[in-house]
């Protein structure tokens, strides 16, 4: 990273009207917020892009005469792209620089819907043409993700002053699962089951591509360079490794390792408990407005709990006093969640519960990041970010397989109270033992961060040294 110094620093703050606040040879600028806000608006789209279809795989596969399977993959395959393309995302976000990876992820955002829409368009195309389009629509659009959720947090450590990167990283992460909730909303509004037309499909799809295209105008006419003229903090002064000596010695990182899958478990069961929840559910008498409400209330209370745990952790900075809370109170979220789902007129139990684990099970995510961040400095943040998310969609794709294989048949007795609809695609399935193991996953994931897990913050210690050396006083944790 280039570091402004001297007096080309002092005309740099005299000549910008964009410098928030100075604290000796840091700075902040404002439009570090406009940059948070791209990242939000293009999360909030690709989000909406990759759920748009689940809240209505009836009339989806109604619409394109496929099977409920194949509409299946029209989300995971979200999953699947993003661990070849977790490693590339890495890589060029931390080689080309933050710009040229907002600008490509914002362009793929809106060609890929639009590539949906097309496949929506009455004309002389074939079935068998019509719905292998939607999924390369779908698909580019799964390629943008990996830039897209992993930028949070090299925006707040390239952006942002000390006391606010958990803050800047938890309000870039948390408008993806906004979006998830988005398109849990709009889609059964706009295509209802007894009206989905051609053209309430074109409608449908056309409003998926409105967040993407207001993205894609902030990035190219907004985002204009990848680092500020004068860096907020001594460690985005720093040096950051490079790409590949970054990955050797996160090899030999164990605190690294054990917050890598440890987190990816936490992810892994949140993203299959989303996807087989109403699965679960329906089979003990338990209506889409039950598993809607517990999925919307698993994203809302985590919204809050991951805004709460990162205006404390800005403050305190306790790290792994949080992320071992948290996991512990998501995983007894999670064992209650598993336990009420053997019985039925559980409704308002059931939703508390979801609630709970949700509020901490969120409270996770951008903490976590950033820990990632702290333990593996001066590697460099998108590598350190990135590959905890890769290690999550890994064990997303190897829990919903899983979930598959253990799922036994309704026995005669719950049968009759199976509320699953009426396609012939849908046969109910009793996820008893599916969702007690996955109960017994996430207690050894949350014991094995409590003895394990014992980070050292390495970028907070070097912004000490890099203070102390300069003699300047300090304030929260703030060079001033």
């Amino acid at each position: 990273m280039e570091v402004v110094t001297g007096n080309d620093r002092e005309s740099l703050l005299k000549n910008s009207v964009n410098v928030e606040r100075s604290t000796g040879d840091y700075r902040v600028y404002r439009r570090r917020w406009y940059i948070l806000a791209v990242l939000c608006v293009l999360n909030l789209g690709n989000a909406t892009i990759w759920l748009s279809f689940a809240p209505i795989a009836d009339q989806t596969a109604e619409f394109y005469n496929v099977s409920l399977t194949t509409v299946n993959w029209l989300s995971l395959v979200y999953m699947i792209a993003s661990i070849p393309l977790g490693l590339l995302a890495t890589w060029l976000l931390d080689t080309l620089g933050l710009r040229a990876g907002i600008i490509l992820a914002s362009s793929l955002n809106l060609i890929g819907p639009v590539l949906r829409v097309v496949s929506a368009i009455p004309m002389d195309m074939s079935d068998s043409v019509r719905f292998p389009l939607v999924l390369i629509g779908q698909t580019i659009a799964a390629v943008a993700q990996p830039f897209i959720i992993e930028s949070p947090a090299k925006v707040a450590a390239v952006w942002f002053a000390q006391n606010e990167r958990a803050t800047a990283n938890m309000i870039g992460s948390m408008s993806n699962p906004l979006g998830l909730l988005l398109a849990n909303v709009l889609s059964p509004a706009l295509i209802t089951t007894d009206k989905h037309t051609a053209n309430d499909f074109i409608v449908l799809l056309s409003v998926y591509c409105a967040l993407p295209l207001v993205g894609l105008l902030m990035s190219l006419f907004g985002v204009c360079s990848s680092e500020p003229p004068t860096p907020p903090t001594a460690s985005a002064a720093a040096e950051s490794e490079s790409f590949f000596q970054g990955l050797k010695k996160l090899a030999r990182n164990g605190q690294y390792w054990v917050l890598c899958v440890v987190f990816g478990s936490g992810l892994g069961l949140f993203s299959t408990l989303t996807t087989i929840l109403e699965q679960v559910l329906c089979p003990r008498g338990y209506d889409d407005s039950i598993s809607g409400l517990c999925a919307a209330l698993m994203i809302i209370c985590g919204v809050v709990g991951a805004g709460v745990a990162g205006v404390f952790v800005d403050k305190t900075k306790m790290f792994q006093e949080v992320v071992k809370v948290s996991y512990a109170m998501a995983g007894i979220g999670f064992v209650v969640l598993a336990v009420l789902t053997r019985y039925r007129n559980l409704d308002a139990v059931m939703v508390v519960a979801a609630g709970v684990f949700g509020f901490f099970g969120f409270a996770l995510y951008p903490i976590s990041l950033e820990l990632a961040v702290e333990v593996s400095y001066p590697v460099a943040e998108a590598t350190s970010a990135g590959l905890l998310v890769v290690s999550g969609q890994i064990q997303g794709i190897i829990l919903v397989f899983l979930a598959q294989a253990l799922a036994q048949p309704l026995s005669a007795a719950d049968a009759p109270y199976a509320n699953c609809g009426t396609n012939g695609d849908i046969i109910p399935q009793d996820n008893t033992v599916t969702m007690l193991v996955f109960a017994g996953i996430s207690c050894i994931a949350g014991v094995v961060q409590i003895i394990f897990l014992h980070p050292e913050y390495k970028r907070l210690k070097a912004e000490r040294e890099e203070a102390e050396a300069n003699k300047a006083p300090t304030y929260n944790g703030v060079t001033i």
